[in-house]
């Protein structure tokens, strides 16, 4: 048994350190190789951490010779490191241009001096073994190569290599789906289209897709290949790729018709390229190299074929010139890939995504004359050209023809006749019709004559303005379509000039009299709604703006038309717009709604003051005498206002009938007067700028007030809290719903006022009943915190003059805030929480359940209690109901906060919310909002007696008090 030791372990006996946070380290160039000529070896291994250098003895798997690698490892931290050795069988880089590496196994077996092997990994295409390093230790690897080549080999964490194979994987899969993709496409263009340069790109395309298929491992799971034995099918796909090229550019540039050299050079090449697959099957690398070397020459010579024919005027190898460069630039970076110049991870995916890029943009290519027009049918019979020309001249249609070559155009006569020009002014170049184009209509058909011609296909059907020589201009229809030479390049354009002025004319009268008045020349009912909805769209994205509609109805003018004509009864009306128009300014818009009937549309003024003012300016504009034929006639209005209100959503139809029941009222009245739209007038709709004008000076005399609900105990029915609700007491509008005024004072910047004033009433009221009643726990108010007020800086100092005025039990004093408020500005909000809970201020979350993150947030915001939401009650499905109820009850609790259920209406909410395990409820079942005096006369308070203390807590542990759902 012979014996090989190593005796310069310089290099594979230096310890390389891993450092757990180094996702890879490349060992390619640091392991030393040997051979033995026997199947065992003996290697000294790398110093311990007490410095003994010890020797091994490995043992091959087959018989020598046998090709090894050493290396050592080191692990320094003081954690146990899991790491992969990886050794792909095939690899692009370096794989050679004669006689490639084609790919096979690499390691075969791994020896660890620490006396266990590493664990091997199942891979397709790459030897993968697991080691573990332990704290401090270093351990020398003995690997068996299965071949003599090594091309890479890497040290990856296990799970940076997992991730970078993922996304390998997934680039491969967009990659390949790509290429099919376009393999398809052009089969089924050349199912379409018989033309032989479709066929051509779609074999292309299947070569690549099949070159893409062995390269990314696809092949060895169709045909269950192992390491190794797909090099035949490597070799035939890259020859399969340099031999559909060839085909590809003989069948677009049409060589085979016009050039007979090239025909017999490419056939030749593509006998040879053939016979590589039966080379292949006795030698693949020999075969694999002649491919590789014939995709680069039919690269570079291709491209000086390309570019001879476009100096010679070719079109399609004048397209082709990019793409064709494209394809030399890829090939020259390949071959410095595969002959060790650029060695990096991302050259090999770079190059396949480099080829798939190619072929789309040879497809591209291609398309474009997929689907070209062949141009005018050639060979007409003299009897055919006959009946054409006696159907143009039958017709009255201007022949139109232009020679591009010549770049001439010819014209009928009867053109320029129309045009008051002389006989062969418009006979000259395509640029010189410019001159007598409209200015507005040049570009176009500069850039129809381009398109026809760069395009090759289709029809022009363009009408275009002409200027005559007394200034007037005459629409024309052009009719055009291109003439194609056998060659593919458009050599004329021919078709006809129709006159269209009538009917251009006769369509603009139209269309004027469609959204115009034909008398004054205002917009007519249907244009005046839709400048409305445009309005109320505006109105809708800037608060600033405030559409008013404003409609005016001539008192007695069907009367005075009668008396003194149609006709002065439409100098009248002329009269009157000419003077209602310089009232309005640039954005309001005048209509004619009908006969004696017209609407202003107003955007000048936003206040309801000023809209009134200019309302009432129009009044006395028409009600100023009109002179006419030595006498004074007087007109009056009746005039109806409706404005829409911000926020509000409201058709443009509602809005113009609004005003004009309005303007009805007003004629009822008598007319010559204004009336603005009222709820009362048709519908129930609250007048909102005469409430939000109410609103505001609710403050001041003292209208509010805050009501105090019950909130109840379900374990024993006993109060221990209110929730503290804000009622505005007006005479008119008490009954109106509480949200909408609330509303209304969002909108206006008024509830920051409210909610102050509702904090201070409720904070100064809760300490009372606190020294009245001290009872364990003590009682509770929570109070709404609007998101305005909370997004104000100075919250803190008010919340601070709040509690300064009152003595509260901290906590006592809870604000109730929404999830919409909080998830504003999260990292803000959860600072402005965590300093009004150092106040001593309590936090309950409102609305719970209804939001989409309310369960994400419960844990980082500061909240000491939850209120559901009263619509889980209301639920039609009880089983739904219940299981919802349930588990958000549970999650409260859990998290330690107070559970507060909204909208018990019955006895039977309360049990059911009881035996759920909810803590708290409120609703109607234990009362409405009351008043101060309501609330102290259910908790029993009496301020005469001599002990009201005493009093209060029996009335406190007493008040609702039912049989206990238990």
């Amino acid at each position: 048994m012979a014996m090989v030791a190593i005796s310069h372990p310089a290099l594979a006996l230096e310890p390389i350190i891993v450092q757990p946070d180094r996702a890879a380290l490349d060992l390619t160039r640091v392991v030393e190789r040997f051979s033995s000529d026997t199947d065992r070896v003996q290697v000294t291994t790398a110093p311990g951490a007490d410095g003994i250098v010890r020797r091994i003895e490995v043992r091959a798997h087959r018989p020598g010779p046998v090709n090894w690698a050493v290396f050592a490892l080191t692990n320094q931290s003081d954690e146990q490191i899991d790491r992969l050795i990886v050794a792909p069988h095939y690899r692009l880089a370096g794989s050679g241009l004669i006689w490639p590496d084609l790919g096979s196994q690499r390691v075969a077996d791994v020896t660890a001096s620490q006396g266990f092997r590493p664990d091997r990994e199942e891979a397709n295409d790459t030897d993968l073994f697991l080691v573990t390093l332990d704290p401090g230790a270093t351990v020398t690897f003995v690997a068996e190569l299965a071949s003599p080549n090594l091309p890479l080999l890497h040290l990856w964490d296990p799970d940076a290599y997992k991730d970078s194979v993922n996304d390998l994987t997934l680039y491969k899969g967009i990659i390949l789906g790509i290429a099919g993709l376009l393999a398809m496409i052009l089969t089924i263009v050349f199912v379409v289209k018989g033309s032989a340069m479709f066929p051509a790109a779609g074999a292309l395309a299947w070569a690549v897709l099949a070159f893409l298929a062995i390269d990314f491992g696809f092949w060895h799971k169709i045909f269950g290949l192992g390491p190794g034995e797909d090099h035949v099918y490597r070799a035939g796909a890259e020859a399969a790729l340099a031999g559909t090229l060839i085909v590809f550019l003989l069948a677009y540039l049409n060589l085979n018709r016009w050039h007979a050299r090239f025909t017999h050079i490419s056939g030749v090449w593509l006998a040879g390229l053939v016979a590589l697959v039966g080379i292949a099957l006795v030698d693949a690398p020999v075969a694999a190299g002649i491919a590789r070397i014939s995709l680069l020459l039919v690269a570079v010579l291709g491209f000086g074929v390309v570019v001879w024919l476009a100096l010679h005027h070719f079109d399609r190898a004048v397209m082709l010139i990019p793409t064709w460069l494209l394809l030399v630039i890829w090939s020259a970076a390949a071959g410095l890939t595969v002959s060790g110049v650029l060695v990096n991870d991302l050259v090999a995916p770079a190059l396949i995504g480099g080829l798939v890029l190619i072929v789309l943009l040879i497809a591209l290519t291609v398309m474009q004359y997929a689907f070209a027009g062949a141009g005018l049918a050639h060979g007409l019979g003299t009897v055919d050209l006959e009946r054409r020309a006696l159907a143009i001249t039958g017709s009255g249609d201007i022949v139109w023809d232009w020679d591009v070559s010549a770049d001439k155009i010819h014209v009928g006569q009867e053109f320029e006749h129309l045009l008051g020009l002389k006989k062969g002014d418009l006979h000259g170049p395509a640029a010189g019709w410019l001159d007598v184009l409209h200015p507005s209509d040049r570009d176009r058909f500069r850039m129809a004559l381009d398109m026809i011609v760069t395009e090759r296909r289709g029809r022009v059907s363009e009408q275009f303005r002409f200027r005559a020589q007394d200034g007037h201009f005459v629409w024309m229809l052009l009719r055009i379509r291109p003439v194609i030479a056998p060659h593919g390049e458009v050599t004329r354009c021919v078709g006809t000039l129709i006159d269209m002025t009538e009917t251009r004319a006769a369509e603009e009268r139209l269309l004027v009299n469609a959204v115009q008045d034909s008398l004054t020349g205002l917009p007519n009912r249907q244009l005046f709604l839709d400048r409305v909805g445009s309005a109320l769209g505006f109105a809708a994205q800037d608060e600033r703006l405030r559409p008013s509609v404003i409609v005016i109805d001539l008192d007695q003018f069907r009367t005075l038309n009668e008396q003194v004509g149609i006709t002065v009864g439409d100098t009248l009306i002329l009269t009157l717009v000419r003077r209602m128009t310089r009232n309005l300014k640039n954005l309001d818009v005048l209509a004619r709604l009908g006969g004696d009937r017209f609407g202003i549309l107003l955007m000048s003024e936003a206040e309801g003051a000023r809209i009134t003012a200019f309302a009432e300016g129009l009044r006395k504009t028409l009600s100023s005498p009109v002179a006419f034929s030595g006498r004074e006639i007087v007109m009056t209005g009746s005039i109806g206002l409706a404005m829409a209100y911000p926020m509000a959503e409201i058709e443009p139809e509602d809005l113009l009938k609004d005003a004009e029941v309005a303007m009805f009222q007003a004629k009822r009245a008598g007319g010559d007067r204004i009336e603005i739209y009222r709820p009362g007038m048709r519908t129930a709709r609250t007048d909102r700028s005469m409430m939000e004008s109410e609103l505001r000076r609710a403050l001041e005399r003292e209208e509010l007030r805050v009501l105090y609900q019950p909130i109840v105990r379900l374990e024993d029915r006993t109060i221990v809290g209110f929730e503290a609700v804000l009622r505005w007491e007006h005479l008119r509008y008490r009954s109106r719903p509480r949200a909408e005024f609330l509303a209304i004072a969002e909108e206006t910047g008024l509830m920051v006022d409210f909610s102050l004033f509702a904090m201070d009433r409720a904070s100064r009221q809760l300490g009372q009943w606190q020294r009245r009643v001290p009872v364990d726990p003590p009682l509770f108010v929570t109070v709404a915190l609007p998101a305005t007020q909370f997004e104000r800086q100075d919250l803190i100092q008010d919340m601070k003059t709040v509690l300064s005025r009152a003595i509260v039990v901290r906590g006592s004093l809870k604000l109730e805030l929404t999830e919409s408020a909080v998830l504003q500005n999260p990292e803000r909000a959860a600072y402005m929480l965590e300093r009004l809970r150092e106040l001593g201020v309590g936090l309950a979350l409102d609305n719970f359940g209804t939001g989409h993150a309310s369960l994400a947030y419960l844990q980082r915001f500061a909240f000491d209690a939850v209120k559901m939401d009263r619509s889980f009650l209301r639920q039609q499905s009880k089983t739904h109901r219940t299981a919802v109820l349930r588990s958000m009850i549970a999650l409260g609790r859990e998290l330690g906060l107070d559970v507060i259920a909204e909208g018990a209406e019955t006895d039977s909410d309360a049990v059911e919310l009881y035996q759920m395990g909810c803590q708290y409820a409120e609703g109607a079942a234990f009362g409405d909002p009351m008043t101060v005096e309501a609330v102290e006369k259910l908790l029993g308070i009496e301020p005469d007696r001599s002990s009201p203390i005493s009093s209060a807590r029996r009335a406190v542990m007493g008040a609702l008090r039912t049989n206990s759902p238990a």
